[in-house]
Formats: structure tokens, sequence, C-alpha cells
């Protein structure tokens, strides 16, 4: 049904599983302080599963909190179960990581570390290799956790959207609907390849798929020049400059090789610099092509002797580059410029740059991250992908002690701070399980739509949540918001969706009875196709991928579940965009003992309103409760 080949993905992979949170990855470092089994009590009698014995991992390795580690690499003689780029374990240790002390990344970011459901177990399956992943790896990773009796998975793995497959071809939704019939629930990461349009991944309804925002938190590393003028960046680097170390500095495009075009010199390209020119001196690189990763400019700038690095970023500084101990920052265009005009009104620039440094309370946070991949999905618009966004950048969690750019009199460091969607996965798998610790006997779909309807739109200025262009953020950029997980514990109503309903979507997405009975292993026969139909799936959020004008109004059916007191009464609020007329019916819904389940449907007529995609928010409120959806409706 799908490539067994190597495929590309977007970032290092992270599969992440939970009994409480199970984790599909490229493995664990079981010495870290944040897989601590202290005060955790027996493991339960319905585990199945095995921790694996390799060359450099031994069954000792796991305890009652990391409860077992796969492999799935046989062949290879150095196969194991261990983490060897970083990736698995700090997304295991953000979802379940243990409560520690002191915790930072050799000083900065100091504090407490915790996962977000401390008290969860931890299963390792380290599905992927440094070469890629394969699609029956991936599969039969995810199959076994579900036999080993995980009640959550985490896969911070997502192919490229270049090379999606359909859903019945794709390695990780199969995993995943085989889980949802198990009553398992999956969260995924969206994707890195923001902030274009229609490059969202793992995007069937039955994934909860997770954008990535910033935190209050930030690290800067300044610039000062010869003229004591100083520069914020953004950036992490342990070097030991200081105000009164300077160095000659230079632009890319002043320093060129010979037959070098400017435009290669400017952005540092391999071989475009004179490295005679280069040697001892700070060095100015634009990022005019995003294709040349900040590490290989760095890379680059070391092998030629350089003091440091200044990157211009002409648009987002939101994800910190870790330089290790090379000078290094980036900053904006404005200061860029800024900088480059001084080095033309003297004949001896000199700049340095100095360590990096904690910024708290940083306003305005949360900010869609910018790398975070946007909807609408490429395989259907009728779904909102991505669903939620959670924290996603400059992430402090446990990481292997890796050996190298390690600041004199410091010994490896137990964390690491990384960026990517990677990370923001494993908060929602470790909210979905602080959940699931209160509501045993919340289905998957349950515990997404509590986490999805009382999520929030604002920021910590009390404004509108923003994406890192400064614009307000729509559902394409971070689906109906940040989650907020104690919010989450009583959210008054949910939107159930179950198996039923998922292979309605996929016979509206026009597979044959036969493929989905291959899937499933269920007989099934499929109503009539319409893609069209697949926004009537109970979705706790609203997509219409086509509205005419001149059509009759498109109305969208939804059921919800009063998980609240028995007897409540809720009022309908829309809040829709000029021309385009919402109306709810009922809009009042009144709950009692004996009812429980309400049906309504929401009309949308675009007769007056503009082209391209119009968004919009239904809230159900009572007096205690605030029950928050979204709608995105294209208007042609």
């Amino acid at each position: 049904m799908f490539s067994n080949n190597f495929l590309p993905y977007y970032e290092t992979i992270c599969l992440n599983f939970t009994m409480d949170i199970s984790v599909l990855h490229q493995g664990i470092w079981p010495e870290s302080p944040s897989f601590k089994d202290e005060g955790i009590g027996k493991i339960p009698s319905r585990w199945k599963g095995v921790c694996m014995e390799a060359h450099d991992f031994k069954k000792s390795n796991c305890n009652r909190k990391l409860i077992g580690a796969r492999y799935y690499n046989k062949k290879d003689p150095k196969g194991s179960p261990r983490d060897f780029n970083g990736h698995g374990t700090h997304t295991a240790s953000t979802a379940a990581g243990v409560i520690v002390n002191n915790a930072s990344y050799y000083g900065l970011a100091k504090g407490t570390a915790r996962g977000g459901s401390p008290s969860a177990r931890i299963a390792a399956y380290k599905a992927c290799s440094g070469e890629g992943c394969s699609g029956g790896t991936l599969l039969k990773a995810i199959d076994d956790a579900i036999k080993d009796g995980v009640d959550i998975i985490s896969i911070s793995i997502g192919f490229s959207s270049e090379f999606l497959s359909e859903y019945l071809s794709d390695p990780i939704a199969i995993g995943a609907f085989h889980a949802e019939q198990r009553g398992v629930m999956v969260v995924c990461s969206a994707g890195n390849e923001g902030p274009d349009h229609y490059t969202v991944v793992n995007t069937a309804p039955w994934i909860f798929t997770v954008a990535a925002s910033n935190i209050d938190r930030n690290f800067q590393s300044t610039v000062v020049l010869g003229n004591g003028k100083a520069y914020k960046g953004v950036g992490i680097n342990f070097s030991n400059l200081t105000r009164s170390t300077m160095f000659s500095l230079v632009f890319g495009e002043d320093v060129a090789a010979k037959k070098t075009t400017k435009s290669e010199a400017r952005n540092c390209y391999p071989g475009s610099l004179d490295n005679k020119k280069v040697a001892g001196k700070i060095v100015i690189c634009a990022n005019d092509d995003q294709n040349l990763t900040r590490k290989m400019k760095k890379l680059i700038l070391q092998d030629a002797g350089a003091m440091g690095m200044i990157l211009i970023e002409k648009e987002h500084l939101d994800a910190p580059f870790d330089a290790g101990l090379f000078p290094f920052t980036e900053v904006g265009n404005l200061e860029g410029l800024q900088i480059l005009k001084y080095i033309k009104s003297t004949k001896k620039p000199t700049a340095t740059i100095l360590p990096t440094t904690v910024v708290s309370r940083y306003r305005p946070a949360p900010i869609v991250a910018s790398f975070s991949s946007r909807g609408p999905s490429s395989l259907t618009e009728n779904i909102l992908k991505p669903d939620v966004m959670a924290p996603g950048v400059s992430i402090l969690a446990a990481f292997i002690p890796e050996k190298e750019n390690v600041p004199i009199g410091k010994k490896p460091s137990m964390f690491g701070i990384q960026s990517g969607t990677s990370m923001a996965c494993p908060h929602v798998s470790g909210a979905a399980a602080f959940i699931k610790s209160v509501h045993g006997g919340w289905s998957p779909s349950m515990i997404k739509s509590a986490l999805m309807t009382t999520a929030t739109t604002y920021n910590n200025m009390r404004k509108p949540v923003t994406n890192s262009s400064n614009y307000i953020s729509n559902p394409h950029e971070m689906g109906v918001g940040e989650i907020n997980p104690l919010k989450a514990l009583n959210p008054g109503l949910v939107f159930e969706t179950n198996v039923k309903d998922y292979i309605n979507f996929l016979c509206y997405f026009g597979y044959s009875n036969k493929d989905i009975r291959k899937m499933c292993k269920t007989n099934v026969t499929c109503p009539r196709a319409s893609k069209s139909l697949i926004s009537n799936i109970n979705y706790p959020s609203i997509s219409i991928e086509k509205l005419k004008r001149k059509q009759k109004a498109k109305v969208i059916t939804r059921t919800v579940t009063n998980v609240g007191s028995l007897n409540a009464t809720y009022i309908a609020k829309v809040h829709a965009p000029e021309g385009l007329v919402v109306k709810v019916i009922p809009n009042k819904l009144v709950f009692s003992e004996s009812v429980q389940r309400i049906t309504y449907k929401v009309s949308f007529s675009g007769n007056k309103a503009r082209g391209g995609y119009n968004f919009g928010s239904l809230t159900w409120l009572d007096r205690r409760h605030y029950v928050h959806t979204v709608f995105a409706v294209q208007v042609e």
C-alpha cells in the first residue's frame, strides 16, 4: 500500500510513545535525570512491551519510568534503542519527563524542567535511523506500540509536503487509524516548511496535528561596533568575547574569492570567500537564500578562520541558532543595514559579539513560529489543519551529553535547547496524557476536542496572536489556537468523532470499499461519495473548500456532547468577517439529565463576502464555559 523505501523527512525523527505516553523517534538516552523512576509505582500488568538489549543498551536501562525500548535496524551491528542525536530524548522528556530542579543549558534557561505529564510512563520506539525512515518500519513501530498497551502515541516525524502521500499510502496515517480503532490517541507534528501555505503534513482527521509557537523567553546575543553602538540580535553562543575584545569587521561580498559573484559571497556560499581576507575577522553574511542553513554558513566561516558571524535575516528571527563556542548573532534587516552603513563610514570597522543572555517575560508570546508549516492541507481543504498550536521554539529539555562545543570548565550538558514542530508535538502529547489521567474514560476525540475548544487566541499582551511577520494569525497557521491544558480539564462540551466518521471520510475522499476494508480490517459499505461531504465530519472545527457566491447557503451539521453540569444552557456567539452570513440553528442548546447530546446546524452564505478564505469563530457560552470553534470558508 505504501513504499517501503527510505523516505526523506523534514527534520530529525522522533516517534514518542506513552503508556501513558509512547514516543516514536530515533532513540532515547536512559541515563537522563528526566527518566528517573523515584516515587513511581509498579508497572501496570497490562503493559506487554519489552526493553530490547543492544551493545550499548541493557534491560537495566529501563525502569518504572522508561518501561520499554525497541529498535528495528537489527541487522546493523550498531543498532540500539539509544539516542544518537538528542532528538528522541528531548521530545520524550518534553512529553513526560519527571521534575528536575536546576536544569539548564550551560546556565541558560535555568529553572525546573518537567514534562507535560511527569507521572506518565514512557516507551521509546526507535523507528528511524540517520538515513531516514522505512514506511514498513514506521507502521510496525506504531502497531507494536498499540499491542504493547500504550495510551498515547507521540510522533515528531513528518515527510516533506513535496512527497506527501494520500492517506492509504501514508504509513503514519495508516498506523494512526489502527491506533484510533483501539482507542489510542496519535499526536503528530505539523512540519517545518512554513511560512508557505499548503505545507502542513500529518493531516488525517484521526491525527492530532500540532503547529509551533514561541514562548515568553528569548536568547539575545548583542553586537557592539567600534563606534560604541550596540545592536541586539538573536542566537546562542558561549564565546568569551567582551566589549573590549574588538576584531576587524567585513561584509561577505567585500571579501569575495576570485571568480565569485557578489551574490554568492554576500550569502557566504561554500568557496565564495577569500580565506585570507576572512581569517581573524568577524564576517557579515546575508541570508537571502534559505537553502543554505545557518549551520553551514557557520562551518564555512570556521574553516576559513573567521572570529565570528553576524547573519542578516530579512524577515524571521524567532528560532535562535545554537552556534556553540563560535561568536554568532542574527539581526534583522534594519539592524543589518545600520551595521553595513557603519562599515562604509570608516576605514577600519571593528566589532565584537557578546555571549548570549536570557530575555525573560518576552513579549509578545505566543507567536506562530515562522518555520511552522501552514494549511490548508493539499490533500483536502474540507478538514482544517493544523489543529492546535503549542510551544516549539527554544524548548529546554533532556538531551544527550555532547562532547563538542562544551564551554571551558563545564561538563557536557544533560539538557539542550531545540526548536521545531517536533518540540510542539510532545507538549500536546503530555497535555493529552494529563487529561487522560483525570478523565480515564474519555476517547481520543473527546480529549482532542477538549484541547481544541479551550485553546486561546490571545497573547501575553492581551492582543490577538500574531505570526512572525506581525500580522494577526489565522487558523491555517495556528489551528484553533494555543493549548490550555488546565481549561481543557473542564471543556463543558465536546465533539465526538468515531471510527465510523473516519471511514465515511475515506469514502467521501473517494476510496473504494475494497481499499478501505484492506486498511481497517472491517466490512465497509460507502455512502455516496462527494468530497464536499467531508465538511460534515463531526470535527471540532469547520472548513469549507469551496463556497460559491451565487449558490444556496452551505449547511454544516455538528453534534456536541455535554461533559459538564447535567443541566446547562449554551448560547451561540458568532464572529464572522464582513459579507459572510453565518447562522446557527438552534442558537440555544439546552441540556438536561435526559438530553446530553444535541445536534445543530451552521449555514454559510457568501453572496457579499470577499474572495478567498474567510475566517471566523462560533463560540458556545454558558455561565462557566467558553466552547470555542473556528471556521475557514473559501468563497469563489
